[in-house]
């Protein structure tokens, strides 16, 4: 399988000049909104949403909208013909037909990916289960490049749900680029992947990881805090033993230092108090409107690359297939198996989601 056409599945695909310039872009569009009203005129985007979203689905359609195009799509598998078992490739494959860029959210890792092999126009992944979130990096660069002016040298806390929290494996893996040091703050069960950390490592970031908020909140330039996501857990019970575990209140705002910044990619549930939202250190509200400015920016730059012929970059090892349960390749078992070696001859890497597997 391959496209003819470029794709946003992950940040990383793409080298830092360019992120650069699609926040250069994005900065520019932020203050000057009007200039780029009928940079679509005449374009289709169609936002394929197979799990709940509100901030992502509707800062893509505003963004298309204030860009003068017009958007077509679901926000409901089941008022489509997924829910007559279409499958990802047929789907794509279709709707690609009518549209000249094509956003998906799907609940399974590596389904952004799945849907570029067939698409007829270029896809962006809107967060693909826990594994990645790129636009959502993309909205959180742009935040710290306001707010804070830099995005090297940093002190960045993540705490809540890293294992499942697809936002901060993109955002870590971004930032690892610039040189920054990394808190973090998670139960045991709900630790950041293995692979994000030897990323940022391999990057020349550094990072450590502590158990409570209080032993780490007054070192950060940045607080990012995240739900405990109920969607993410087998069963409840396992759910009710983590959500409340990290609260952040007005009593441990008065620890952090005076500039630090405290980001959320919402929604939220109760892991920040509402008194919080009148501390000016607080930008998640400020955050949510710049990723408007950003994915106004990504479109127009993915509507003008050029068509290049991409195909997987891994190869298949026999008949071994996917040790996560969750990926897409093992649920629609069409898709071809590709791994990446990982400088090991004994270990490789699904190339949809990420997991490693000792051969």
């Amino acid at each position: 399988m391959k496209s003819e056409y470029q794709h946003f599945i992950d940040l990383n695909d793409y080298p830092v000049q360019w992120w650069l310039n699609v926040l250069e872009l994005g900065e520019k569009i932020k203050n000057n909104p009007s200039d780029f009203a009928h940079e679509c005129d005449g374009k289709i985007m169609a936002t394929l949403f197979y799990e709940p979203s509100t901030r992502t689905q509707m800062s893509f359609q505003t963004a298309m909208i204030r860009l003068g195009g017009q958007i077509i799509g679901f926000d409901n598998p089941a008022n489509s013909s997924v829910s007559k078992g279409e499958t990802i490739k047929d789907t794509t494959k279709i709707v690609s037909n009518y549209a000249d860029i094509l956003v998906i959210r799907h609940p399974v890792a590596g389904a952004a990916k799945a849907a570029s092999l067939s698409a007829d126009c270029s896809v962006i992944n809107a967060g693909d289960g826990g594994h990645l979130h790129p636009t959502q990096t993309l909205t959180d660069l742009l935040t710290l490049k306001t707010e804070k002016k830099r995005l090297d040298n940093l002190t960045i806390g993540m705490c809540g749900d890293l294992l499942n929290g697809r936002t901060v494996h993109s955002l870590c893996k971004a930032l690892s680029m610039f040189n920054n040091r990394f808190i973090f703050i998670s139960t045991k069960h709900l630790s950041m992947p293995a692979y994000i950390k030897d990323i940022i490592k391999a990057n020349g970031s550094s990072y450590e990881e502590v158990n409570t908020l209080e032993e780490a909140v007054d070192k950060l330039d940045v607080l990012y805090m995240t739900r405990i996501q109920q969607e993410r857990f087998s069963s409840e019970e396992e759910y009710l033993a983590e959500k409340d575990t990290y609260v952040l209140d007005k009593q441990k705002m008065k620890l952090a230092k005076k500039d630090m910044i405290v980001m959320h990619p919402l929604p939220r549930v109760d892991e920040i108090s509402v008194e919080v939202d009148d501390d000016s250190r607080a930008m998640y509200f400020r955050q949510a409107k710049y990723g408007v400015f950003v994915r106004m920016a990504l479109i127009m730059t993915m509507l003008g690359e050029k068509k290049e012929s991409v195909t997987l970059k891994g190869k298949t090892f026999g008949k071994i297939n996917c040790s996560n349960p969750n990926c897409i390749t093992n649920h629609e078992t069409y898709l071809p198996k590709s791994f990446i070696p990982c400088g090991d001859e004994t270990l490789i890497e699904c190339e949809y989601c990420d997991e490693r597997k000792l051969i």
